[in-house]
């Protein structure tokens, strides 16, 4: 038990009164100055016998989620630095489970729920992109401020980011590796990065329905017959065909993953130049290499390949 678990346990009688015997001390007189001052409301409402939380603040663990913001510096801008940085961890998961979602309806012949799914996943896509424009009224003085206080902290380290990106298919086992040591967090990044991913179900949906066929024995399919599997779903099927309808969500979201890469690498180059990035990156040169990576290659170069002329649907 820690002193951090009055957010936790305050509602339940006997929990708390251990918690009590033990962190009493702490929430009385001057102590308590120092305590979180949500820490010492639940403290007093525990004491008292009553609750101070709705269905509401249960529903959404409120409590415990606003508990967690604790910037380094008093500077203004580190909260919003901090919030939107929370927002986007949020956010990331959101569309990690949407599109792990979406790979297990492809497994089972779902194009249209894989379709839905990834929808709604690139939609939240959309959502993170806009938390660069908070982040873009950060100054370059304002960040200065509090970046020392970072350390070696980066979002490179972020391992529902690392997971979001193995479950879209971009493997690497040099970002695996930065994750080996945390205990809870390796098992689930390894775990992502030699599970299939969404793009791989995808194919091997394309493969079941006859439209690719090259290599199909091994599970590696040569890059151009991947193109030309895409040409022909373009070709033979329109929108009211479940593997048209797969192949412009999967473009909807690669599209919008591409769209935040881009507008991250545009903050950063505003925000602190041509710095070097927290975490070993090189900053700006580093983000704009990671811009220019497409999920999805051959749905993208697909496009250049089709032939002009209206489809005869």
């Amino acid at each position: 038990m820690a002193l951090h678990d009055i957010l936790f346990l305050h509602a339940d009688p006997e929990l708390f009164a251990e918690y009590d015997r033990r962190f009493g001390d702490r929430y009385e007189g001057h102590s308590r100055t120092h305590l979180p001052s949500r820490f010492v409301e639940l403290y007093e409402a525990a004491k008292n016998g009553g609750r101070t939380r709705t269905e509401y603040i249960d529903y959404q663990s409120i409590d415990v989620l606003l508990s967690l913001q604790r910037p380094h510096t008093a500077h203004p801008a580190e909260m919003s630095f901090y919030l939107v940085g929370q927002a986007k961890e949020l956010l990331f998961k959101l569309v990690y489970e949407e599109v792990s979602a979406a790979r297990l309806a492809l497994v089972v012949d779902e194009a249209d729920n894989a379709s839905w799914n990834l929808r709604r996943a690139a939609t939240a896509l959309d959502l993170l992109a806009r938390t660069w424009d908070v982040l873009a009224t950060i100054s370059p003085a304002e960040f200065n401020a509090f970046r020392e206080q970072l350390g070696s902290a980066s979002g490179i380290d972020s391992y529902m980011y690392r997971m979001l990106e193995f479950a879209l298919g971009r493997k690497s086992d040099s970002m695996a590796r930065r994750h080996a040591e945390v205990p809870g967090v390796a098992e689930s990044v390894y775990r992502e990065l030699h599970r299939s991913s969404v793009y791989d179900e995808a194919l091997g949906l394309l493969h079941r329905r006859g439209l690719l066929t090259d290599g199909a024995e091994a599970g590696e399919w040569h890059p151009d017959a991947l193109r030309q599997a895409w040409v022909r779903v373009y070709e033979a099927h329109g929108p009211s065909s479940d593997l048209f309808r797969l192949g412009e969500t999967l473009m909807d979201l690669a599209h919008a993953f591409s769209r935040w890469r881009s507008l991250h690498l545009l903050l950063v180059e505003r925000t602190i130049g041509n710095k070097h990035g927290t975490g070993g990156t090189t900053g700006v040169d580093w983000l704009r290499r990671s811009a220019d990576h497409r999920f999805f290659p051959e749905l993208w170069e697909a496009r250049s390949i089709l032939p002009m002329g209206a489809p005869l649907w």
